[in-house]
């Protein structure tokens, strides 16, 4: 599993970033200040820190001249939104930049990037005794190895990705299949038979009546 350090005084916007970096498989540690951060730094590895610029006690231009000899990865998250900000930033070695107010979607894709870029494509989830590598498609069971279709891994990442949630067929259809649904269920009901069986989960998987499906755990 990949570790972030997420370095930013403000709670909310910390909660945030922890809570979505979580449920697509990501290690999280949250600092609320340079010094707390530089103190994490020294005492473990990270694969990549998002750093805010104005901190507390050590800002983040400062910080990230103390984590480059760690070789650490870094994007900036930060209100300072001036082109100038963001030049100053990208010279001093941050691998990329993003400004408050930022969409969840926008920062989650800028460290997927980054993590490609430095070869660290282990991401994974997991529910129960399965465990799911996004990037190389690859499922496990007990560490034993499931064979699934292509469509049978995405269905599965929709639903672990939204666990406890009763998603619509028509949705759940499109996001999986790419295409209109047109009112035919039999498709997908097909694919969340194969894909009870293959993973034992007839008890997780449920069906929501009039509705779609839910994986509840």
């Amino acid at each position: 599993m990949l570790n972030i350090l997420i370095v930013e005084d403000e709670q909310a916007i910390s909660n945030l970033i922890n809570v979505n970096l979580t449920e697509e498989g990501y290690n999280c540690t949250c600092a609320l200040d340079g010094k707390q951060a530089a103190d994490y730094i020294e005492q473990g590895a990270y694969d990549l820190i998002l750093l805010d610029i104005m901190l507390p006690e050590i800002d983040g231009y400062e910080l990230l001249e103390f984590i480059k000899p760690t070789g650490t990865p870094v994007i900036f998250i930060t209100a300072k939104g001036a082109v100038n900000d963001r030049i100053k930033g990208l010279k001093l070695g941050a691998d990329d930049y993003l400004t408050k107010p930022f969409q969840i979607g926008e920062l989650l894709a800028r460290v997927e990037a980054v993590m490609r870029r430095y070869g660290k494509s282990d991401r994974a989830l997991f529910f129960k005794d399965v465990t799911i590598k996004i990037e190389s498609r690859q499922v496990t069971k007990n560490d034993s190895p499931i064979d699934l279709t292509v469509k049978e891994f995405d269905l599965l990442v929709e639903l672990v990705r939204n666990k406890n949630v009763a998603l619509y067929r028509d949705r759940l259809y499109e996001k999986v299949w790419q295409e209109e649904f047109i009112g035919e269920t039999r498709t997908l009901d097909s694919h969340i038979q194969r894909l009870r069986k293959k993973l034992g989960w007839e008890e997780y998987i449920k069906t929501v009546f009039r509705i779609g499906y839910r994986l509840e755990g």
